[in-house]
């Protein structure tokens, strides 16, 4: 049935996240290893995370000036945006950007690991691979999406101040006023960046746990790719809806 199958996949990933949690022990090559993962799941990040913030501060700027100013009130444009993104959309729109750009890269790395009996020579060797290859993975996904929340967030306020100031000539003062008030260091910082851990754990965690047991074939590699994709995406809106109702 798929709610028992559901369910079992959810006991499963419990159960690799407490392994994984179990290999994190400090070892000489655990932070040189998790800084060279850093850069590759959440450096090479950067460009679409910055054209999406970008473009989402534009859109949200031009559909919130259009609505505001039926009510005469676009004075709280700064308000709408930055309430927005800090809220919602900032952690929301960076897990999912993450998780299809290095999510699914970092299930397809594990899975060609299998297929190509990388990961048994590891276990040969005397080496734990969930230790050795899971690990850094994991905890570079789940410190990079709140870095790159925070650059997703600044490309869309700066291309939102851009378009409303120099667009539609809304006044500087009022935009920057208006966001800065409407933002509260613990209800809006703390919490967006509560959420993105979250969607951090989530993202490493679908990633890497149907990377790591995929079958080792190269049909295996593309399932295991697609499923890191789409239950990491479903989990995090889901997880959302759930924190959204406790934080806000």
């Amino acid at each position: 049935m798929p709610a028992a199958r559901a369910l079992s996949a959810i006991g499963e990933s419990g159960l690799f996240l407490v392994t994984i949690l179990r290999a994190s022990y400090p070892r000489r090559d655990l932070l040189a290893d998790i800084v060279a993962q850093l850069y590759a799941i959440a450096v090479r990040s950067l460009p679409i995370i910055a054209v999406g913030g970008a473009f989402v501060g534009l859109v949200m700027t031009l559909q919130g000036y259009r609505t505001l100013s039926t009510f005469g009130a676009t004075n709280s444009l700064g308000t709408l945006l930055g309430l927005s993104l800090y809220r919602e959309l900032g952690p929301v729109l960076t897990a999912l950007l993450f998780i299809g750009r290095a999510g699914s890269s970092m299930a397809a790395e594990l899975g060609l690991m299998r297929a190509t009996d990388q990961i048994p020579a590891l276990s040969l060797m005397a080496i734990d691979p969930v230790a050795k290859v899971v690990v850094p993975r994991f905890w570079a996904a789940v410190l990079g999406v709140p870095l790159l929340c925070a650059f997703f967030c600044s490309f869309a306020i700066a291309a939102g101040y851009f378009e409303a100031v120099w667009v539609l000539g809304l006044d500087a003062g009022y935009f920057w006023s208006a966001l800065r008030e409407s933002i509260d260091l613990v209800d809006d910082f703390l919490g967006a960046f509560l959420k993105c851990l979250v969607f951090g754990l989530i993202a490493a965690l679908m990633a890497t746990h149907v990377g790591y047991h995929t079958e080792p074939t190269i049909e295996g590699t593309s399932v295991a790719t697609t499923r890191a994709v789409v239950n990491g995406s479903l989990l995090v809106l889901v997880s959302n809806f759930i924190l959204s109702a406790m934080l806000f």
